[in-house]
């Protein structure tokens, strides 16, 4: 069988192990912000030893925050179960060498007990259980992720010792699919095409987007688990790739309020169980939806509310719901209308939801899993869409709005039946947990904008 291009099997990798061509594996897994975390493992130790027998680590890294700081309030792990650890599994079927670092290869894990029971509060579990659930039901789920991102002129470490304020976009002008700009660009952001096509991650196209120094490149559509992971490959290769060129760029969901947010629009369509067919289309029927399409739809539009913490999952993401600003404040659908939470495009096998909800700092492995939940529930409840929104959505008294702040959407995703029987109690508890640290964290820090309201003022 011949390799995707930039892939690896376990026979390929041996063999450029002995040959010198590669000398470190990242055997990696995604934790609960959607980081990559691991170790740098030697090609022969990964080769004699890791193959087999996996590699440990401590379960603290499904209990922190973006901080490394261990949480309280968990039922999985803390202090007093001795952060103990798991066993990293590697899945071949994402091996993959790494262009951008010399002589390095990349595998990502999932997590075991050393029982050999799966970790389900990890995150590449929790969609492998919603991608199971839809297999069990005859379906297939295709999604892409579009991950939208500001490029600085500053490195990494001249950004921190500026505080991360004042930086240097790498575009004096907003440059939504502009040539000319582009091209000023292009020298890091064809190396981050390439790069992203020889690890075996393809790639559409790049285009500017609709903020000073924004880009967005897209990946190709696959299967929910495969475009997880993808995704995370990606977005950790980007800061990989700028910071090699003393740049820097960062994937907050709004990093400056008269700046256009980061999205991470996510397109999803249910296929057949062996994936040779798409289920989203009917000639005959109103608007073309099948049945299948039309729970979808609907199941997204209903419950994307009360899941809105999975793709929102900081205070900062709220920032991005504006009206006028391109990132939804409204959980109605239309036909092309951006102006809407979910954006019903293409016709035929493309026929497709695009949701605008989730940002870029979302994880991808958490908000594949909330889709394809409300998804399901939609399509096994028969749940009817509303009525096609048409004109903008920013401005119709008569539509449900997305959760604007985080303790909002903490509230609904705490008192969620779908999410406590979709993912498990245990798993809905994790969650839950994660989410209201993130806010209490916030809590505790005295913000720039309170000190300049309020230092002369009170």
């Amino acid at each position: 069988m011949t390799l995707p291009r930039g892939r690896l099997d376990a026979e390929a990798l041996e063999r450029l192990v002995a040959d010198g061509d590669i000398d470190t594996v990242l055997v990696c897994f995604p934790d609960l912000q959607g980081r990559l975390v691991g170790k740098r493992v030697t090609g022969h130790f990964f080769c004699d030893h890791v193959l087999g027998d996996g590699i440990e680590a401590c379960n603290y890294l499904l209990a922190v925050d973006i901080d490394m700081t261990p949480l309280p309030g968990y039922e999985y792990t803390g202090w007093e179960q001795g952060y103990g650890d798991f066993v990293c599994r590697p899945d071949l079927a994402t091996l993959r060498r790494i262009p951008w670092l010399e002589k390095t290869a990349l595998v990502l894990c999932d997590l075991e007990t050393e029982d050999g029971e799966p970790v389900e509060v990890s995150p590449r579990r929790m969609l492998r259980r919603q991608v199971e659930r839809a297999a069990a039901l005859g379906y297939t789920i295709n999604c892409g992720t579009e991950l939208e991102f500001y490029l600085f002129r500053d490195s990494y470490e001249d950004a921190a010792a500026k505080g991360y304020m004042g930086l240097d976009a790498h575009s004096a002008v907003i440059e939504d699919y502009h040539i000319f700009q582009t091209s000023r660009d292009e020298y890091l952001i064809r190396a981050m095409r390439n790069g992203m096509d020889d690890a075996g991650i393809p790639v559409e196209f790049s285009k500017g987007e609709a903020g000073r120094g924004q880009h967005e490149i897209n990946l190709r559509y696959a299967d929910a688990l495969e475009m997880a992971d993808r995704h995370v490959i990606y977005k950790n290769g980007i800061k990989e790739i700028a910071a090699l060129q003393d740049r820097s760029v960062t994937f907050m969901a709004k990093y400056a309020m008269d700046e256009s947010g980061s999205s991470c629009h996510v397109h999803s369509s249910v296929w057949n169980a062996d994936g040779s067919a798409s289920l989203m289309w009917s000639d005959g029927a109103d608007e073309h939806f099948s049945d299948v399409f039309r729970g979808w739809l609907g199941g997204l539009v209903a419950h994307s509310g009360e899941l809105a913490w999975l793709f929102a999952p900081t205070v900062n993401s709220y920032k991005r719901y504006q009206p006028g600003s391109w990132a939804p404040t409204a959980l109605a659908w239309g036909r092309d209308n951006r102006t809407c939470g979910f954006r019903v495009v293409g016709h035929g096998e493309g026929h497709r939801v695009e949701s605008r909800i989730p940002g870029a700092d979302c994880n991808p492995y958490l908000a594949l899993a909330a889709t394809i939940a409300a998804g399901l529930h939609g399509i096994e409840h028969s749940e009817a869409p509303p009525a096609r929104f048409e004109g903008s959505a920013y401005e119709s008294p008569d539509v449900t709005r997305v959760p604007w702040n985080i303790v909002d959407a903490i509230n609904e995703l705490e008192h969620s039946e779908l999410a406590s029987t979709a993912f498990g109690p245990d798993v809905h508890q994790h969650l839950v947990n994660t989410a209201k640290q993130e806010w209490a964290v916030f809590g505790q820090v005295v913000t720039d904008w309170e000190r300049r309201r309020c230092f002369e003022q009170y």
